[in-house]
């Protein structure tokens, strides 16, 4: 890791959640260069969120990539003015190409710059987000990890974090809630750090928003 690619907590919470937590510090150690990334754009992160909902990393990149060929740029007034028609070709569903339109015309009608997300302060820029339909729980968690890179986002509704956390701490099995509160409480205040280690768990394909 190079201290100009990840950000800047990404080092403190490592040795916090080594020092904590057996398990996150084995996992911190098996996947030593990995790191937090991507998230340069708000507008993508959030498409590429919308994308990723409920299919696997290879299913998403796949689409994605279909959506960059057609698209010289994937800006919120190419996906606002394109027809409805080239969003299915590229291989979304048609709930979310209709979910990337009603994020197109979000930006482009309010006018968002960078500047604009980080006005905002976390309980504003969620309900702003949610207001927008499509975007859900799990996307603005995506968002606020990727793009925001907020250090303590634990985004539960996730399967593959479930299934991860279970795998690591209980063998595959199912864990209570009261148990899950308590390994997860740990984590805090690097609860998005934990996130990532333990995705990295169970998935060689690096997720990028």
């Amino acid at each position: 890791m190079t201290s100009d690619k990840y950000p800047q907590y990404w080092r403190q919470a490592c040795t916090e959640l080594s020092a904590r937590d057996p398990v996150m510090a084995n996992l911190i150690a098996c996947f030593r260069t990995s790191y937090l990334s991507g998230g340069q754009d708000a507008f993508i992160t959030l498409c590429r969120a919308i994308v990723g909902q409920q299919i696997s990393v290879r299913a998403a990149d796949s689409i994605w990539l279909k959506l960059e060929a057609h698209f010289d740029n994937l800006k919120p007034s190419a996906i606002y003015n394109c027809h409805f028609k080239t969003l299915r070709r590229c291989g979304l569903s048609a709930q979310k190409a209709q979910y990337l339109k009603n994020i197109a015309y979000f930006f482009v009608h309010k006018k968002i710059t960078p500047a604009y997300w980080h006005r905002c302060e976390p309980e504003e820029l969620q309900s702003t987000l949610l207001a927008i339909k499509g975007v859900g729980q799990w996307t603005f968690e995506m968002f606020a990890i990727f793009y925001m890179k907020y250090p303590d986002v634990l985004p539960l509704g996730d399967l593959g974090l479930l299934h991860a956390i279970y795998k690591e701490y209980n063998c595959g099995k199912k864990i209570s809630t009261k148990r899950l509160y308590k390994i997860t409480s740990l984590w805090q205040p690097w609860r998005t750090v934990a996130t990532w280690y333990l995705w990295r768990s169970i998935d060689p394909d690096t997720v990028v928003y």
